[in-house]
C-alpha cells in the first residue's frame, strides 16, 4: 500500500479531503477518525421521528467555482419543482436534465433565503437595511439617534481594538447598541469590547451603511449594478433535499468505495512526533480499546486545542495558546407546534402561511434565545407533516458545564418553550405537541483570551512538516461550509503536489476581497 494518511473529523473538512485524495490519487491508505457516530461534525442531519434538524442553519453558497463543482457531482440540483413550490405555484429555479425531487433524494435544492432579526417584536432584515420599513419599525426618536450617531462615527473613527470598535465605526454607537451588542455578548458569553475587531471582519465583510446605500442605489437605479455581492446579502441558495447531513454522508459513502476506511465512536487522544518534529501517528479510543495508528500525512480538523494538548514536546508558549483558545458551544431545542403565531406580511407564499424566514435572530433582551429555525422552509422534506406541523428549532449559546448545559432535556425544553410564548412565537405552551435537544459541543470557535497569539501557533504548527490543520475548528477560525472545504482543497494539492509552504492553507478567508468575485 502507498502512504498512510491519517483524517482527524469526519465533518466538511475531513471528509471533503478524504474524497479530494481517495479519486484524485491511488497512491495513499485514507483513514478517518470520527469521535461521534455521526457524520458531517456541525453540518450533520439529525432525523428525530421523521423530522430532521438541521445544526446551526447551513445554506450552500459560494463564488468558488471548485466548491460548487464538488456540489453538483455529489449532489445535482433538481431540475423539477419541490413539494412545496409545487403546491403553492410558487416559481422555482430549475436545472436542466436535472433530478426530481418528488421522486429522488439525491437531489439539491434551490432555495429561497429569508432571514431577519426579531427585535422590539418586530422584524427587520437581516442584514440591517435602509429602507422606509425600517425606519417606521424602529420610530422617529430612534431614527434620529440612528442617523446622528452614525454622522459622529464616521467623524471619528475610532481604533479598531475590539470588535466593538468594529461595530461601531461602521453602524454609529447607536444601531449598534439596538442590533449587534445584546446579540454578540449572548453569542459569545462576552462583551464586543472584550472580543477580537477580527471576528467581525470574518463576518461582515464589507458592511456598513455605506455599503447598505449602494446596494439599495445598486437595486434602484436603472443600469447601477453593484459587482461585488456579499455572501449575507443573496436571495437565493442551495440546500440539501434531507438537510446538510445528507451531502456528508454521500460524500462518506463515496471515499468508501473508492477504498477509504471511516471508523466511528473514535476519539483521537495523542498525536505522536518524533525528535526531528514528525507526526509519526496518533493514538484513538474506541470503546475500551486504545489503538496506535500509524500516519506518514496527518490532516487535522479536530479543535487546535485539543490537537496540540495531545501533542508531545510541544513549547511552553504554544502549548499556553493553544490551551487557553475559547469556544462557544450552543443546544439546539427542535420543537414541533401545530402552527406559529407570528403573521407572515410578507409576499412570499408559504404552506400554511407561516413567516418564510429559514432561521431569524433573536435581539429581545428579555429571553437568552439567539435565534430560531423553521425547518419547513430549508426543505419541504425536512418535515414529516408539512400541512400540519411546524418544526423549529430554537438556539441557545452556551458554554460546555454551564446551567443550561448541565439541565435535563425537560428542564430545558420548559424554558424554551415559555420563551417562545414571551417572544409570540406560539400562543401557548400547551399546543406543543414534541420536543427534541440536541448539544453540540466547540461549534464557534472564539475570537478572544489567547486568540490574539495565533498568529505563533501558527506559525509552530506549520513547522510539522505532515500535519495540515483544516477546517472550522483545524484553523480555530469561524469559516463558512465553503471557506472549510477550501482548506482541505489547499492541503491536498500540497499533499499531491509535495508543496511544502503551508500558507495557502492557512490564508483561505484571510483577505477581504476573498469569495467576494469569481476567479
Amino acid at each position: 500500500m502507498g502512504k498512510k494518511v491519517v483524517i482527524i473529523g469526519a465533518g466538511p473538512a475531513g471528509l471533503t479531503a478524504a474524497y479530494e485524495l481517495v479519486t484524485k490519487s491511488n497512491e495513499f491508505e485514507v483513514t478517518v477518525l470520527e469521535e461521534s457516530n455521526d457524520l458531517g461534525g456541525i453540518s450533520k442531519t439529525v432525523n428525530y421521528k421523521g423530522n430532521r434538524m438541521d445544526m446551526g442553519g447551513h445554506r450552500f453558497f459560494s463564488k468558488m467555482p471548485e466548491v460548487n463543482e464538488w456540489w453538483e457531482k455529489l449532489l445535482p440540483m433538481q431540475g423539477a419543482p419541490s413539494y412545496d413550490d409545487i403546491k403553492l405555484e410558487r416559481a422555482s429555479t430549475l436545472s436542466n436534465g436535472g433530478p426530481d425531487p418528488e421522486a429522488e433524494d439525491r437531489v439539491m435544492l434551490t432555495r429561497g433565503r429569508v432571514s431577519r432579526i426579531f427585535f422590539n417584536q418586530k422584524f427587520f432584515d437581516y442584514p440591517i437595511s435602509l429602507k422606509w420599513e425600517t425606519f417606521m419599525n424602529m420610530g422617529l426618536l430612534n431614527d434620529i439617534q440612528v442617523v446622528f450617531s452614525y454622522l459622529a462615527s464616521a467623524v471619528h473613527k475610532r481604533e479598531e481594538k475590539s470588535l466593538e470598535d468594529f461595530y461601531i465605526n461602521r453602524f454609529g454607537k447607536k444601531l449598534y447598541s439596538m442590533f449587534f451588542e445584546h446579540y454578540t455578548a449572548n453569542l459569545w458569553g462576552r462583551h464586543p469590547s472584550e472580543i477580537d475587531a477580527s471576528w467581525g471582519a470574518q463576518r461582515v465583510k464589507g458592511l456598513s451603511i455605506v455599503a447598505i446605500i449602494k446596494d439599495m442605489l445598486g437595486k434602484l437605479l436603472p443600469g447601477k449594478k453593484n459587482r461585488k455581492v456579499e455572501t449575507s446579502l443573496i436571495e437565493e441558495f442551495k440546500y440539501p433535499k434531507l438537510g446538510p447531513g445528507q451531502l456528508w454522508e454521500i460524500a462518506a459513502d463515496e471515499f468508501v468505495k473508492n477504498g477509504g476506511t471511516i471508523l466511528k465512536n473514535s476519539r483521537v487522544t495523542k498525536i505522536h512526533k518524533n525528535e526531528n518534529n514528525i507526526i509519526t501517528g496518533v493514538t484513538y479510543e474506541n470503546g475500551d480499546r486504545e489503538v496506535v495508528l500509524d500516519a506518514d500525512i496527518l490532516l487535522s480538523s479536530m479543535p487546535v486545542k485539543d490537537l496540540v494538548v495531545g501533542m508531545n514536546d510541544v513549547p511552553e508558549r504554544e502549548l499556553a495558546i493553544a490551551k487557553g483558545l475559547p469556544y462557544r458551544d450552543y443546544i439546539t431545542l427542535g420543537v414541533l407546534v401545530p402552527r406559529l403565531a407570528l403573521k407572515n406580511k410578507t409576499k412570499r407564499k408559504t404552506i400554511s402561511n407561516i413567516i418564510p424566514d429559514n432561521w431569524v435572530y433573536v435581539h429581545d433582551r428579555s429571553v437568552t434565545m439567539g435565534r430560531f429555525q423553521i425547518y419547513n422552509n430549508w426543505s419541504p422534506y425536512m418535515v414529516k407533516d408539512i400541512e400540519n406541523t411546524v418544526w423549529v428549532g430554537l438556539e441557545y449559546f452556551v458554554t460546555e458545564g454551564d446551567d443550561y448545559w448541565s439541565m435535563t432535556e425537560k428542564e430545558f425544553a420548559d424554558i424554551a418553550v415559555k420563551e417562545m410564548v414571551k417572544i409570540g412565537l406560539i400562543e401557548s405552551e400547551n399546543i406543543v405537541i414534541d420536543y427534541h435537544e440536541e448539544k453540540v459541543k466547540k461549534a464557534y470557535p472564539a475570537y478572544f483570551d489567547t486568540y490574539s497569539e495565533i498568529d505563533t501557533l501558527v506559525e509552530y504548527l506549520s513547522g510539522i512538516e505532515n500535519l495540515y490543520c483544516i477546517g472550522r475548528n483545524g484553523q480555530h477560525r469561524y469559516n463558512n461550509l465553503d471557506h472549510s472545504m477550501c482548506t482541505s482543497f489547499e492541503a491536498v494539492k500540497n499533499i499531491l503536489s509535495g508543496e511544502k509552504d503551508k500558507s495557502n492553507v492557512w490564508s483561505v478567508n484571510t483577505e477581504k476581497e476573498y469569495h467576494e468575485e469569481k476567479k
